[in-house]
């Protein structure tokens, strides 16, 4: 028997924001000598730098592949220990465990989503006595919201653990009026550009950090593990031809065109931020009158708003009000499923209950739509179809 096709989506919870000086800004390339490693990837690591407030800023050519390289830039590798939120996509954990770390989670907050200091503390005490006390942690912005980077930093410095800020949700966003991606309190940020993000480089990422010695590795693992700096290489190069490969790396570059598109979209970052932020501020006032729990705010923090979150009273609840949902043509989402209850990961010990908040959560989770061509009248028509699925289903 044939599958039933799936309900067409009108209104998706995410998706890109296209100009035409965008689609000018990669015809530009395209009619240029440089389709890749030419002079419009650093412009665009330029560019992140100065808005972020980091010192170096190396794009590759996924998030993912961020991850992966500055993991193994910062020494990660078989017999370290990485910890992180439950509360993420797969990529976090995995590309860990890819380079053969052994990978734990520490479990949420309720009230922000992210991984919580004070567990972590707990944990910590606990590690510190045991003799396995983490090399690298690695909290997640979930949805935008950046985690409290400065009880962390703490923590990092009295442990002696690596961190690594996985900002896939949140450029843009700020804590203490300090933007995500200055490293002040981790060793470096890493961001995303997958086209649901906050600007779009069709895939791609970057890795952020203020260390020369960190980002020179960064750039010599994106390509090869090669170098063509003289000043690089253990011996006088036979001429201005040569490169030395200093270790194995791999090809995580970006090419020119992807980097054009985000320098374009990076000119609109205040006005996706704006558009997000107001769009949260509508749902606030629209689902007020629902039986859900809306996001909740700290004065803190200032989001980026990759996501609207909604917790619903429970799994059954939360799947009938999807389905009922998807089949109106309105593409709620769910965001995430413990990592740890991924079948790969349960085959390797981890069981339910490891992080009873994160599972708590993702019980009743649910995403809204939310992204700057989101208009007013769809997101009104949103909030009419979540509201006639919660009365009908009460």
């Amino acid at each position: 028997m044939s599958a039933v096709p799936a309900p067409s989506v009108s209104i998706p919870y995410g998706r890109q924001d296209i100009s035409e000086a965008d689609i000018a800004a990669v015809v530009e390339v395209l009619h240029s000598d440089w389709l890749t490693q030419g002079p419009a990837v650093p412009r665009f690591e330029q560019l992140l730098a100065a808005r972020t407030g980091a010192r170096h800023a190396v794009a590759v050519n996924s998030a993912t592949s961020a991850l992966q390289l500055v993991y193994r830039a910062l020494g990660i590798g078989p017999g370290s220990r990485v910890w992180t939120s439950p509360n993420t996509f797969v990529a976090t954990a995995s590309a860990a465990a890819l380079l053969g770390a052994e990978v734990d989670f520490i479990d949420i907050d309720p009230r922000t989503l992210n991984l919580c200091p004070q567990r972590l503390e707990e944990r910590l005490e606990a590690a510190g006595r045991d003799g396995t006390l983490p090399d690298l942690l690695v909290p997640v912005h979930f949805a935008g919201r950046s985690c409290d980077m400065a009880a962390i930093g703490a923590l990092a410095k009295r442990y002696g653990f690596r961190v690594v800020e996985d900002a896939a949700h949140a450029l843009g966003a700020e804590a203490d009026g300090v933007p995500v991606g200055a490293c002040r309190h981790s060793d470096a940020v890493v961001l995303s550009f997958h086209p649901v993000k906050i600007v779009t480089t069709g895939e791609g990422g970057a890795v952020l950090c203020q260390d020369d010695a960190l980002a020179t590795r960064l750039q010599e693992l994106r390509s090869h593990g090669i170098t063509r700096d003289p000043a690089r290489m253990p011996a006088e190069p036979d001429g201005a031809w040569q490169y030395d490969q200093l270790e194995p790396g791999w090809n995580f570059r970006m090419t020119d065109l992807q980097a054009a598109l985000g320098a374009s979209q990076l000119g609109r970052l205040d006005a996706f931020l704006a558009r997000r932020r107001a769009l949260a501020v509508r749902y606030e006032a629209l689902l007020a009158a629902l039986a859900l729990q809306r996001p909740q705010r700290d004065a803190r923090m200032r989001s980026a708003w990759h996501l609207y979150v909604v917790q619903l009273a429970d799994a059954p609840l939360r799947r009938r009000v999807f389905d009922a949902l998807r089949a109106a043509g309105i593409g709620v989402n769910v965001h995430y499923r413990p990592v740890y209850l991924q079948p790969w990961w349960r085959a390797r010990g981890f069981a339910p209950g490891h992080c009873p908040e994160a599972e708590r959560y993702y019980a009743g989770a649910l995403s809204l739509p939310l992204h700057p061509r989101l208009s007013e009248s769809e997101q009104n028509h949103v909030v009419l179809q979540l509201g006639e699925a919660l009365a009908g289903l009460s």
